[in-house]
């Protein structure tokens, strides 16, 4: 009787010990593994972009804005007319969630002129890249497209005429206003300052750059491009601003349309809550 007593007592006790052994176990193993996060060695998912949307981008500038852009809006007579030139054009996408833009065209008495407003907002499919930086990769291929003098010798050539200076191709194919060599622009470019160059901008969304081109649409006209394309966040604004005037050999004024096409990109700005 007593041996049938003590063998269940030793099985107890042996039962409990190795309970005990294997729930320290497990506890232990339960903290090693919780250790790495609590540690912080995961990697966060970057951050979507600021924008989810973009403008309706015939209806973002004003009439007063385009009236000074394209001055011969101000010139029709007819309501009907007018009223159609105010409205422009949407140029052509496939997502209205990723890009958008419209077009203007007006004759003036002195020149026709275009307009393009581009808003694209820019999205990163790889989970290691951000929507901003993105964006920000996207933007230095064009600013490089630009090929933009570089500062330093912006700033050698600033004492004397610029039109030596070549800048190289606009995106558009036009050659960079510093790098005109014709007769009928010898002028105008060889008085143009060198703050008036293709250059980056500073105060405009997150990064900015200004591009000025000037081509021949003919065998004497001279058209000019003035392009300002910003980035705020993972969104890509463009402007570009075109002038041939009826006149022969009469060149556009670089000054006034890179004053009137910046202003335009700051007012576009400013209507993304920049």
């Amino acid at each position: 009787m007593q041996r049938k007593a003590y063998v269940p007592g030793v099985a107890a006790l042996l039962a409990a010990l190795l309970a005990g052994c294997t729930g320290g176990s497990g506890g232990s193993g339960s903290t090693d593994d919780a250790n790495p996060g609590d540690g912080g060695t995961a990697t966060a998912a970057p951050q979507p972009g600021k924008y989810r949307t973009l403008p309706e981008p015939c209806g973002v500038v004003g009439h007063g804005t385009l009236d000074s852009l394209l001055p011969g809006i101000p010139q029709l007579t007819d309501d009907e007319l007018r009223d159609k030139a105010y409205e422009g054009e949407a140029t052509l996408t496939y997502d209205t969630d990723r890009k958008v833009g419209c077009r203007w065209k007006v004759q003036s008495a002195d020149a026709t002129d275009h307009l393009l407003v581009d808003f694209e907002r820019v999205v990163s499919y790889d989970n290691s890249v951000s929507d901003d930086t993105q964006a920000q990769e996207v933007f230095a291929v064009r600013r490089d497209a630009a090929h933009l003098p570089e500062p330093a010798a912006s700033e050698a050539a600033s004492p004397s005429p610029t039109g030596s200076t070549a800048a190289g191709p606009s995106p558009n194919g036009s050659a960079s206003a510093s790098a005109t060599g014709s007769p009928s622009a010898s002028a105008s470019s060889s008085a143009t300052p060198a703050d008036l160059q293709p250059r980056v901008l500073g105060g405009l969304g997150d990064e900015a750059f200004l591009d000025d081109g000037l081509n021949s649409a003919g065998s004497t006209a001279r058209q000019r491009t003035v392009t300002v394309a910003f980035r705020t966040s993972n969104v890509i604004v463009t402007v570009e601003y075109v002038e041939q005037p009826v006149t022969v050999k009469t060149v556009p004024d670089s000054k006034e349309m890179q004053d009137r096409a910046r202003k335009l990109a700051v007012q576009l700005a400013g209507r993304l809550g920049v």
